[in-house]
């Protein structure tokens, strides 16, 4: 049946998958394009200028402008704003323009008119229409970067084809795979039903996990018959990796396991939960370990907790025990903090501190809250711990809560929201202003980590 999925001869049924969805906030109007510009200072240099001018002109939030002056700057606007007029030219919407910069912010140093201009040009003498354009460079940006236009044209067709496929369930994709290695591995996995958030990073990755033809179907073999859902990124991590590795190396990374006390079944159950534990060299593993026992495990304990969370192997980088020991947990806590909670290991000492403090400083809570529930260290401060605690101490600000001491940490952050609402807002629906207040704060509006 594999082989079939291959080479194209079997049609699965198409399913509809909704469009990429990315994390900038809409873009202005075209007049607040040439507004928000003229008022960047001309001096500004580098990361701040990049950062400034993407919040600015294209309104991205500046966590996401961060991200991408990390990985591109520029110290004037007249090329970015040359490439923003020519997109602009073609009718790339607010939203189109977002997205292609937000994945693909090289476009932005890019000459519009030798390099960027041309691309467009022959695209649309194929026929695109400017929908159709739109569209799909706003979902697959990377294929601009492709010089030849015959293979810009392949590539841009079996996006066209994807996409066509997605709006209809009796839409069936007409493109052969007989084209290059990439191509053809991606429809095949198309085939298999994986969305387009998945595939189109696949189509113009570097990385080489779709290049080649035999190991990639001997990786997505061995990848389907361990059972992984080809709908899910975590098949795309497993084909990745077995992809990547050799056979030796394969091996050999399962011998360091055995050696501390697993089984090899032991280890491909772990890669079915967490794919890429398989990359950790011996002395990141060894490591791990280490750490377990320093943290007062025995190896019986440290083998359950590498099999149930394989994704903390790997991840210690600090000395976790120093720092719960620098909070005043005793070493015994410590023990039972990391048998509950093993991948806590993995958390960075700040967050740990920030954490911990926040909830014996503000809350007034025991050590020994988190020690029944170290699960509490994992959740987020800004979604959940800090607005609860807050609603929290607005009852308690109240006397609502029948006494001086916060709940159980338990019953305050361990619970579903929808509990949680019942639990401590419902509760006083008799008073409706004291109902909307909390409401507010629940919703981050008045929250603070301070």
């Amino acid at each position: 049946m594999l082989s079939l999925i291959l080479h194209g001869r079997k049609s699965l049924e198409l399913q509809r998958w909704r469009n990429l969805r990315f994390a900038v906030n809409p873009l202005q109007d075209s007049s607040a394009f040439s507004s928000a510009s003229a008022t960047l200072q001309d001096g500004r240099k580098g990361q701040n200028f990049t950062v400034s001018y993407l919040v600015n002109s294209l309104g991205l939030t500046t966590k996401v402008a961060e991200s991408i002056s990390k990985k591109v700057s520029f110290e004037e606007k007249g090329n970015p704003r040359s490439v923003l007029n020519l997109l602009r030219r073609y009718r790339f919407r607010d939203s189109h323009i977002s997205s292609i910069i937000t994945n693909y912010p090289g476009l932005l140093t890019l000459d519009a008119e030798t390099s960027l201009a041309p691309k467009l040009k022959f695209l649309k003498s194929r026929g695109a229409s400017t929908s159709e354009l739109t569209e799909i460079l706003s979902k697959v940006p990377k294929i601009l970067r492709i010089k030849n236009d015959k293979t810009l044209g392949r590539y841009y067709d079996f996006v066209r084809e994807i996409v066509q496929a997605d709006k209809s369930s009796e839409f069936e994709v007409s493109l052969l795979p007989n084209g290059p290695n990439r191509i053809r591995n991606v429809f095949a996995l198309r085939q298999l039903g994986m969305p387009q958030e998945l595939l189109f990073p696949l189509l113009i990755s570097e990385n080489g996990t779709v290049h080649g033809k035999v190991r990639f179907q001997e990786s997505l073999k061995k990848v389907l018959e361990m059972g992984f859902d080809p709908t899910t990124a975590k098949f795309v991590q497993a084909l990745r990796m077995l992809y990547q590795m050799s056979e030796k190396t394969i091996e050999e990374k399962v011998n360091v396991y055995k050696r501390l006390g697993l089984s090899g079944e032991d280890v491909w159950e772990m890669f079915k939960k967490w794919p890429t534990f398989m990359t950790n060299s011996e002395k990141k593993i060894t490591q791990t370990f280490e750490t377990f026992s320093k943290c007062g495990l025995v190896e019986e304990e440290i083998i359950s907790a590498f099999r149930k969370f394989p994704q903390c192997i790997g991840a210690s980088e600090h000395n976790c025990v120093e720092t719960f020991l620098e909070l005043g947990f005793s070493r015994d806590e410590v023990t039972v903090i990391v048998k509950r909670l093993p991948h806590c290991i993995s958390y960075s000492a700040e967050l740990v501190k920030r954490k911990t403090e926040f909830l014996a400083k503000e809350m007034n809570w025991p050590l020994k809250a988190v020690v029944s529930y170290p699960a509490v260290l994992g959740l987020s401060m800004e979604k959940r711990v800090v607005p609860r605690c807050n609603v929290i101490k607005a009852l308690m600000s109240r006397g609502l809560l029948g006494g001086s001491e916060p709940p159980p940490v338990g019953s305050a952050l361990a619970c579903t929201d929808e509990l949680f609402l019942k639990r401590y807002v419902r509760k006083h629906d008799d008073d409706q202003e004291l109902v909307a207040e909390l409401m507010a704060i629940l919703r981050g509006r008045r929250a603070s980590t301070r």
